[in-house]
């Protein structure tokens, strides 16, 4: 609301001057008085000033003691109540949320892990402890990164966020983030746990792949990671079939598929079964510039690849039973399909879940390619802003989260992946050892080496679990990829606003409308007004002919 301020001033001088005639001498013995007078006035003034100048400079003297005295004790008391509100947006279902039974306790040869309380609880507590500061963590989650960048359009306000690799580069390409501090990656500080132990394959990606000439490292810490592929039962559906993105239009399987719902994991698979003898071909793995190839084929958006897909998506969705986010889990527990797409931390929750009601499921990586991605954390500009308390915080809750105790209890409580490898701290390998290794007396057994998670060179041989042999396309292998499955891996680039206003307006097509959902009624219907509208125009011409 416009205000205006009116200020009225008035102002009254009011003086008489008294003129008297007087004589010559007078005046002379006025003036000789007057200036007597005044001699006399400056001595005392004279005097008063400087004993005032004393009083005052005590005064003042006395009044700086007391107000440093103020300002030391009002710093002491503030700092003693110092508080810091930190606005946390994760995933849905991505974080410890503690309370876990005693019998849950992970009992490791470093020592046992059992989550009590909440991550957010016991980081607030750790953070007091650690930094004498209280921060309160605002908790919420979102389902899809496009849900989360609605969120944010529309004026939700975050400090730290939690989206995938495409949506980093994105909220990187619009200049919404704040880069990580040069404390952050600070090596020898014993509290920053990121980066003295992210696994070296992870952050040699972070540091690899740019957006506008800076690294995905200045601006994001990985949380969690893994692969895309088909969770299958293989009492219904043979491995073969499993290992490709055709399964999903496959009419074998008709009703029994389910498919993402969300355009970029639905786009990233479609490409992949339409361009399935390309990929798979010997000529394609074997040129020399597979990698770089296959990312570019796996992120093709031109009028001619966008129209194909919106196709091949018609059809599978009149041929799968449904679009999930995160229902497919139970679908596949519950035997209402066959084989859901998925990523490999729900992956593994899905099958750790058909475990218990011994109903054995499987996974199968796509022999077109997969998609390796990425959740990590950033923090907004809109949220952090320059407030550098808040930035400390942020970067306390990353490191906080990826110390080795807190990454088992994560993973243990998701069944996702972490990006963190322990560096020194043996307790990771140790959990998936824990997980998976065969028992002693196991013969049907396997090694399975996951070294190029844990070294820089991936060839120490200190990093194999020897694990039952059908963990080789179940959980193991959906936790910690074959190096072969990663070897055909590629990731879901950042696409520019023309990209993403073509293939958004591919997906509306997709799932707005499908003409073979129409049942017989209306396309009835159609018909009619059809031949009503013929008819009508008819009998214009005939009226005015």
């Amino acid at each position: 609301m416009k205000r205006e301020w009116y200020r009225t001033a008035a102002a009254a001088l009011c003086g008489a001057l008294l003129c008297t005639a007087l004589p010559d001498a007078a005046y002379a013995e006025s003036d000789k008085q007057t200036d007597a007078a005044y001699a006399e006035s400056d001595k005392q003034m004279d005097a008063g000033q400087a004993a005032g100048n004393e009083q005052t400079d005590a005064a003042q003297a006395a009044g700086n003691e007391q107000t440093d005295a103020a300002q030391t004790a009002g710093e002491e008391q503030a700092g003693a109540v110092r508080e810091v509100t930190l606005r946390v947006c994760n995933w849905e279902e991505y974080i410890d949320l503690g309370e876990w039974d005693e019998e849950e306790t992970i009992d490791l040869e470093s020592g046992d892990i059992i989550g009590v309380n909440s991550m957010v609880e016991d980081f607030e507590t750790w953070y007091l402890e650690t930094y004498g500061i209280k921060v309160n963590v605002e908790y919420s989650t979102f389902g899809t990164n496009e849900d989360l960048y609605n969120m944010l359009t529309l004026g939700d306000v975050y400090d730290i966020v939690c989206p995938s690799e495409y949506m980093i580069m994105k909220l990187m390409a619009q200049g919404q983030l704040v880069p990580l501090s040069d404390e952050f990656f600070d090596t020898s500080d014993e509290n920053n746990y990121y980066i003295n132990g992210v696994s070296p394959y992870i952050r040699s990606i972070f540091e690899e792949n740019e957006i506008n000439g800076e690294a995905w490292s200045k601006y994001a810490a990985g949380y969690m990671w893994g692969i895309t592929g088909i969770v299958y039962n293989p009492e219904l559906v043979s491995e073969e079939d499993a290992s490709s993105w055709k399964i999903l239009n496959d009419p074998a399987y008709y009703r029994q598929v389910t498919i993402k719902d969300n355009v970029r994991d639905s786009y990233f698979a479609a490409v992949g079964a339409l361009k399935s003898d390309l990929l798979t071909s010997e000529e394609f793995l074997q040129d020399a510039d597979y990698q770089k190839n296959l990312e570019r084929e796996m992120n093709d958006t031109s009028p001619e690849t966008i129209a194909l897909v919106q196709d091949y998506l018609q059809d599978v969705k009149n041929n799968a039973y449904s679009f999930e986010t995160d229902s497919g889990k139970a679908d596949m527990v519950t035997g209402k399909v066959a084989a859901n797409y998925q990523w490999s931390g729900d992956a593994v929750y899905t099958m750790d879940q058909a475990d218990e009601d011994d109903f054995t499921l499987a996974f199968a990586v796509p022999e077109e390619s997969t998609n390796i991605y990425f959740d990590g954390w950033v923090m907004l500009k809109s949220g952090i802003g320059e407030d550098a308390a808040k930035q400390h915080a942020a970067e306390a809750f990353i490191n906080f989260t990826s110390r080795p105790d807190n990454v088992i209890r994560n993973m243990y409580y998701i069944g996702y992946t972490s990006v963190i490898s322990g560096g020194e701290d043996e307790r990771i390998f140790e959990y998936a050892d824990w997980c998976y290794g065969a028992e002693e007396d196991e013969e049907d057994a396997v090694d399975y080496d996951i070294g190029y998670f844990f070294t820089e060179d991936g060839n120490s041989g200190d990093y194999v679990i020897t694990a039952p042999a059908d963990q080789a396309d179940r959980q193991l292998s959906a936790q910690y990829p074959s190096q072969e499955a990663i070897a055909r891996s590629a990731i879901m680039v950042y696409f520019d606003d023309a990209q993403n206003e073509a293939i958004n307006q591919m997906w509306i097509g997709v799932r707005c409308f499908n003409i073979y959902d129409m049942p017989v009624w209306a396309w009835a219907l159609i018909v009619l007004a059809a031949a009503a509208a013929v008819m009508l125009v008819r009998m214009k011409r005939k009226k005015h002919g």
